[in-house]
This record gives C-alpha cells, sequence and structure tokens, in this order.
C-alpha cells in the first residue's frame, strides 16, 4: 500500500507526533496495539494515521540518527499486527 506521504517527510524532524502521526522507537507490541486502537476510533475524521516504529521522538520531535528495524523482523512484525487487528 502506497503511504499518501513520504516516509522522508514523517522522519524529516519537521514533522512533530500529532493526532495523525506516532513515533515508536522500537517493537512493543502493546503500545503500538493502542495507537493503532486509538486511530481507529477517529472521531476528529482524520481518517487513521501513521505509526512509524523505529523511530525514537523527544516531545513529539524525531530524534536523528533514526534507529529502524531490522529487515528480517518486518515480516513477523505485519504478522503480528494482522493477528492481533
Amino acid at each position: 500500500m502506497a503511504l499518501s506521504i513520504s516516509i522522508e517527510k514523517l522522519i524529516s524532524g519537521n514533522v512533530v507526533e500529532n493526532q495523525r502521526i506516532e513515533y515508536k522507537k522500537g517493537w512493543d507490541l502493546e503500545p503500538i496495539l493502542h495507537s493503532i486502537c486509538a486511530f481507529a476510533n477517529d472521531f476528529e475524521g482524520y481518517s487513521g494515521g501513521y505509526i512509524v516504529i523505529g523511530v525514537d521522538a523527544i516531545n513529539g520531535i524525531p530524534q536523528f540518527p533514526i534507529l529502524g528495524i531490522d529487515n528480517n523482523d518486518i515480516d513477523r512484525i505485519e504478522s503480528e499486527v494482522l493477528e492481533y487487528c
């Protein structure tokens, strides 16, 4: 699925966490599921949002260098998200 915003823009440091963007330092299922639920309960009409895993944030601002996640973990993470959602 194509993103309506580029990953480069999401992590540029010019975008601050808000109602549509969440930065997560690493893969931790419970807080990420909470964010997914929050985006699904879209009372403000934002049509969801972005959860960027592998980016640490301080006061909602992405921190560099970007931590990222291991390419070998992507399929497992996708499977876990699908399993729980």
